[in-house]
C-alpha cells in the first residue's frame, strides 16, 4: 500500500512539472511559503514583458508591487495558474499583460479568439474580486513580430471596447507610444532579439502605467 502510494505521487508530480511553465509557478508558491505577499498590493500578471521586468519595483516607488509574469505565457497558461498566482493575493488591482504569445504561438487565431481569451480570465478574476480594479497594457509592436502588428491592434482595440463596458477596468496603450514616426516599431527600445524591451522600453511604460495605477 505503501509503495502505491508513493508511486502516486510520483506520478502526481512529474504530470504537475509536465505542465507548461510548471517549474516557474512552483518557484512563486515555495516563494509565497516563505514569505506570502501583503495584501492590497498591485498584482502584475501574464508573459515574458513583465517577468523580464526586473526591477519594476523600482520604477513605481510608494507602492507595493507583486510580479508574476512568467515565461512566454499566453492566456490559456494565464487562466490555467489563475489558482496559483491571481487568486490567493487579495490584491488592490491586477494589472495583466498577454496576448503576444497567443497569436505567436498560433497564426490562424482571430483577434475575436485572443479577445475571448482575455475575457474568460476576466471573468475568472472577477469571479473572486468583484470590486479589484483589473487594468490591461495594450500588446506592444514588437519588430520581430510584424507580421502580427495588424492583428495585435485589432484584439488591443476590441479588448479596450470591452474593458469600457465594465467598471473598475483601465485599458492602457502602450502600442502607439513605442512606434516611430512613420509608424514603425522604435527598434532603440528592444533589445538584440527584438521582442524584449530594455530600460528605455520599460521608462515609456512606467510613465504611461503609473498614472493609472490605483493609489488608495
Amino acid at each position: 500500500m505503501k509503495a502505491v502510494i508513493i508511486l502516486w505521487f510520483a506520478f502526481a508530480y512529474t504530470t504537475a512539472l509536465a505542465q507548461p511553465f510548471a517549474g516557474e509557478i512552483a518557484a512563486f508558491k515555495k516563494q509565497d511559503s516563505i514569505s506570502f505577499p501583503p495584501a492590497k498590493a498591485i498584482l502584475f500578471v501574464g508573459s515574458s514583458s513583465f517577468r523580464m521586468w526586473k526591477d519594476m519595483p523600482g520604477y513605481f516607488p510608494g507602492y507595493t508591487i507583486i510580479n508574476r509574469g512568467f515565461g512566454g505565457s499566453a492566456f490559456p497558461d494565464v487562466i490555467r495558474y489563475a489558482g496559483d498566482i491571481i487568486l490567493p493575493y487579495r490584491p488592490k488591482q491586477i494589472v495583466i499583460y498577454c496576448g503576444e504569445n497567443d497569436f505567436a504561438g498560433n497564426d490562424t487565431l482571430s483577434p475575436e479568439q485572443v479577445t475571448r481569451r482575455f475575457m474568460d480570465l476576466f471573468t475568472i478574476i472577477r469571479s473572486r474580486y468583484k470590486r479589484v480594479p483589473i487594468a490591461y497594457v495594450s500588446m506592444k509592436p514588437s519588430p520581430s513580430r510584424t507580421k502580427l502588428l495588424a492583428k495585435f491592434e485589432a484584439a488591443n482595440e476590441m479588448i479596450e471596447h470591452f474593458l469600457a463596458t465594465k467598471k473598475r477596468t483601465a485599458y492602457i496603450d502602450v502600442y502607439h507610444a513605442m512606434l516611430q514616426q512613420d509608424g514603425t516599431p522604435d527598434p532603440d527600445i528592444f533589445l538584440d532579439d527584438k521582442l524584449h524591451m530594455n530600460a528605455k522600453g520599460y521608462a515609456i511604460w512606467q510613465k504611461i502605467i503609473k498614472p493609472n495605477l490605483n493609489k488608495n
